[in-house]
């Protein structure tokens, strides 16, 4: 199956505007996702989709390929559909451009989840144990059945538990692959009550009957969505490097 990465990246986020650009180790943010991602052993190719020309401009800088799309997509998952529908791949992989901390390898595994033709869609999730983990609503929970099929996504901890000690939590990694129809159909799908309550696009998916396989990861990673979390990964760096 070919595969191809598309990083969707906005100037205008809310929280942290033009964060995409944010000096980390000397490098924009969108930079360190692109060069990461750029180490898949199984995408063909690697691109950013954006609406902001500062973007555009910066990724052509440091001789990466950006597409210019529409500034009217509400979320990354119509803003990679949107360039994906020009694509002949099977696989649409959509790594954030807020993860500079991806990895190729966190790539391919998520390729790999969609040889079981069962699967919609293919996402990673990490176990975790940490109670501020769990209760962070910012921080999402995923459980699965017993084929590692999502079940459900949540910002609240779940499964609740009863008795201690029954089941691992698992903290999820916003880094899905799609077969091609799959993220076409779903960029077109209308949203659904759940997600609308969650605030959580991958219920749309659910409800709508895709199925999402979940692989487990050891990796880490720190999405940047304040100025805050830039610190923390910068922090990470210096002292895993």
């Amino acid at each position: 199956m070919s595969a191809a990465v598309i990083i969707p990246a906005r100037y205008a986020s809310t929280r942290f505007p033009g964060k995409a650009l944010a000096p980390l180790k000397g490098k924009p943010i969108i930079q360190h996702v692109y060069e990461r991602s750029s180490g898949s052993r199984l995408a063909s190719e690697i691109m950013v989709a954006t609406d902001s020309e500062e973007i555009f401009n910066a990724v052509s800088s440091f001789g990466g390929r950006a597409v210019m799309t529409s500034s009217e997509h509400a979320s990354g998952t119509d803003r990679a559909a949107e360039v994906a529908a020009s694509l002949g791949y099977d696989i649409i992989v959509n790594v954030q451009g807020d993860e500079p901390l991806i990895r190729a390898e966190m790539i391919d595994s998520v390729v790999e989840l969609l040889e079981d033709e069962r699967a919609s869609l293919g996402t990673l999730a990490r176990q975790t144990d940490d109670p501020l983990e769990i209760q962070n609503p910012n921080v999402v929970k995923v459980v699965v059945d017993g084929e590692g099929f999502a079940l459900y996504f949540s910002r609240a901890p779940i499964p609740y538990r009863k008795r201690e000690g029954t089941v691992p939590s698992y903290q999820h990694i916003g880094i899905y692959s799609y077969r091609r129809e799959a993220l076409m159909r779903l960029a077109g799908a209308e949203p659904t009550g759940l997600e609308s309550a969650e605030g959580l696009e991958q219920l749309r998916a659910l409800e709508h009957g895709m199925r999402i396989k979940v692989g487990v990861t050891e990796y880490k990673s720190i999405g940047v969505d304040t100025p805050e979390d830039l610190e923390k990964v910068e922090k990470w760096l210096s002292t895993s490097s």
